[in-house]
């Protein structure tokens, strides 16, 4: 089903499932033999979701094989183990510079707050929809959980105004933040996108960070591609929208570049320069072209 301007979801549905099948997907790079990431809480919280796909995912069980052009499920974990640890070492390096402020932007089954090593003194802030901040705090608080920081959990949807929720929760934009908005673009309309870039810039003290991830553009043969990998969940069980239909579309600004025109200091890499950089093999795979093919960059406010 397309996405409307006030469709909301939980883990198990639309874009929320999406999250489920990214931890899903960290959770798998975690076990690899030599892992760019470690997620403890990944399976635990997609085992709590329930959705047989992603739990078969999770564990390493998902075969690839019984479609025309299968996708090895390796491969999406791969592109989000170095996804994972693009923004975990951008917190970690901004936690080093004496940031003490962190918010994470749709936030999904992201679990930085528990399991990065935060310094004393670090506040953290998550946004999401509202049924997927709830199941999340219930979920880890079974498991035992406690965060590694000050966690201040904001259950709201970004199209709304959560800016004044942030304040309301104690955020203080006079301190310099960091902000990561990790997968999060392309499920904004443009609009949207520019919105919440000039949201952040207006709460960002001098010295602050920003770091997102996304494309330059999304090629039919990709929508191709991602359609035929819809259809291969589904034979396995996967009750999932069309992912293509879960994407706005429209022309949209380059990040860097409306970064760049509102005060930052942009730096962007790609996902395919920082597989070379952790001395990892890049396969390329149009069904996943939102992961391999990305853009990532990090800005600065300049003072």
């Amino acid at each position: 089903m397309p996405r409307t301007d006030n469709d909301t979801w939980d883990l198990a549905t639309g874009v929320g499932a999406t999250a489920t099948g990214v931890a899903a997907s960290r959770a798998l790079a975690s076990t690899a033999a030599d892992p760019l990431i470690s997620d403890p809480y990944a399976r635990p919280l997609v085992d709590a979701v329930g959705v047989d796909y992603y739990v078969r995912l999770a564990q390493g069980d998902l075969v690839a094989e019984g479609a025309a052009e299968p996708l090895d499920p390796h491969v999406i974990a791969d592109g989000m183990a170095i996804r994972t640890r693009y923004f975990d070492d951008f917190f970690l390096a901004a936690a080093d510079a004496g940031i003490r402020q962190a918010v994470i932007l749709a936030s999904g089954l992201d679990a930085r707050a528990y399991r990065l090593p935060w310094p004393a003194g670090m506040t953290v802030f998550e946004l999401d929809q509202p049924a997927v901040i709830e199941f999340k705090g219930r979920a880890l608080a079974e498991l035992g959980a406690a965060p590694a920081a000050q966690l201040h959990a904001i259950g709201i949807d970004l199209r709304q105004d959560w800016p004044a929720a942030l304040r309301a929760h104690g955020f203080d934009p006079q301190t310099p933040t960091a902000w990561i908005a990790e997968g999060l673009l392309g499920y904004l309309p443009p609009d949207a996108q520019d919105r919440l870039f000039d949201n952040i810039t207006e709460l960002s003290a001098p010295g602050s960070r920003v770091a997102t991830d996304w494309m330059a553009e999304h090629s039919e043969l990709a929508e191709n591609r991602i359609r035929t990998l819809t259809d291969h969940q589904r034979e396995q069980g996967l009750e999932l929208d069309d992912l293509s239909d879960l994407i706005f579309s429209g022309d949209r600004h380059a990040v860097a570049d409306y970064l760049a025109g509102t005060g930052w200091k942009p730096e962007t890499t790609t996902a395919e320069r920082m597989f070379a950089v952790h001395g990892r093999p890049f396969r390329r795979d149009e069904a996943v072209a939102g992961l391999l093919d990305a853009n990532y960059t990090a800005a600065e406010l300049a003072a």
